[in-house]
């Protein structure tokens, strides 16, 4: 499955955050905008006419830059086009053609991906023969709009978007996809290596050592595994936060391309804000996921360890305690098996449709029991429920006063959903109707 990754670039002030906010906030159906891990950067998950894709927005591009915010800035830029699937080279029509844009223009002609120029601030027909100056670049045909106005945004949508695949198009391999996901240095490759039985990837004590994602298929009791490895950076002296980067969006096209994301823990060092925001762009992103808890084997133990572990990694998780953990040893191989067992069932219960009548004899008592509070003196009465769609699942919730539901009485309901049906590992969503 594609993930279809736009980057935004561009010299500092030509309406780079303009045009980003302008596609995801009026022209775009969002499906989540959520930060990146540094302070300026930002991702957001949108779709145009049936396709889905993901745009970054960068800051200021300077090719030549010396002080440290500038690099930073620059091997961001980098990171984006070399992660990207196509490029939108923003340009300024009322400042022209200036030589940062050369420097510009330089560097993504080398690249070997899709490039489209674009020059806003051209607010209307009268200022189009603006866009005539910037052919000099190199780049093909400059496609004009305003970023601010909106001015011909629908039409740009609809030629980068043109050779997207629409969504549940993208292509007939019906193998299940796994995501080996998580922090640099946690296993992923030795993980990989262990379940293929043989080195297909690099595996180093280095953070970052795997550069680009690795699809290896895996046959396992017959069936056909595509295990899809990722991680951090290759060889290159770049500030903390741009590894960070760099290292979010390969895990975030990891969880594109898969179908169930498992993601690594390192037992040794316990779960950190990091690890959560992975567990958390997963589910954001309603891929079924489980939890493995690598290096077991360097563990002392006792009785109840795991047990306690356990308890403490769910209570961390908060809203997400519902993933399935295991403890394993990629050195050791220890219980490495299970992880493929377990992807395979949340796989299963992601695709599973439950009948209606199955639903409302299971929850209808249990809402008679525990029936929705209200905060107006409105008595809120939920009458019927059925599934919508599957992977992820989607239940509907039909009853009198749908917009008084509350977000609490939504958990109860999940929650009594897996507690009949299973579900463990796969995001639900709750929709509630007027009947």
């Amino acid at each position: 499955m594609s993930s279809n990754i736009i980057a935004i670039v561009g010299r500092p002030n030509v309406g780079k955050s303009t045009l980003f906010n302008r596609l995801i906030g009026e022209r775009v159906a969002i499906v989540h905008d959520f930060p990146g891990v540094t302070r300026d950067r930002k991702y957001a998950e949108a779709e145009w006419a049936g396709k889905r894709f993901t745009i970054i927005d960068t800051g200021g591009f300077i090719p030549k830059a010396e002080n440290a915010i500038e690099r930073a800035i620059r091997e961001q830029a980098e990171i984006a086009i070399q992660e990207a699937d196509s490029v939108l080279f923003l340009v300024d029509a009322k400042d022209g053609v200036l030589e940062l844009d050369r420097d510009i223009a330089n560097i993504l002609r080398k690249t070997e991906k899709k490039v489209h120029l674009v020059v806003n601030k051209i607010d209307s027909a009268k200022q189009e023969l603006h866009k005539n100056e910037f052919f000099e670049l190199g780049l093909g045909e400059p496609f004009s709009i305003s970023a601010l106005g909106g001015r011909q945004i629908g039409d740009f949508l609809d030629v980068i978007t043109s050779s997207f695949p629409k969504n549940g198009t993208e292509g007939e391999d019906e193998r299940l996809r796994v995501a080996i996901i998580g922090k640099p240095n946690v296993g992923k490759s030795s993980l990989v290596n262990a379940l293929l039985g043989k080195n297909r990837n690099v595996v180093t004590d280095i953070p970052g050592t795997t550069r680009d994602p690795i699809d290896s298929m895996l046959k396992y009791q017959g069936e056909e595994i595509i295990l899809v490895d990722t991680a951090g950076l290759k060889k290159r002296k770049q500030m903390l936060e741009s590894l960070e980067f760099y290292s979010a969006l390969r895990t975030l096209k990891s969880i594109e391309r898969s179908d169930v994301a498992v993601i690594l823990f390192d037992a040794q060092r316990g779960i950190d804000k990091q690890d959560q925001h992975i567990v958390e762009t997963a589910l954001e992103r309603r891929r079924a996921s489980i939890i493995a808890v690598n290096k077991w084997d360097m563990i002392e133990k006792e009785t109840n360890t795991a047990l306690h572990i356990e308890q403490v990694i769910r209570k961390q998780l908060g809203m997400y305690d519902f993933l399935p953990i295991v403890f394993i040893s990629a050195l050791t191989k220890q219980r490495i098996a299970k992880v493929i067992d377990l992807a395979r069932q949340v796989h299963t219960d992601q695709i599973k449709r439950i009948e209606t009548s199955d639903l409302n004899d299971a929850l209808l008592p249990d809402i008679e029991r525990n029936p929705p509070k209200s905060s107006s003196p409105k008595e809120i009465k939920i009458k019927y429920i059925t599934q919508l769609k599957t992977k992820p699942p989607l239940f509907a919730f039909f009853c009198n006063h749908p917009k008084l539901v509350q977000e609490s009485y939504k958990r109860f309901l999940e929650n009594r959903l897996r507690e009949h049906f299973g579900f463990q590992g796969v995001p639900l969503s709750l929709i509630f109707k007027q009947k």
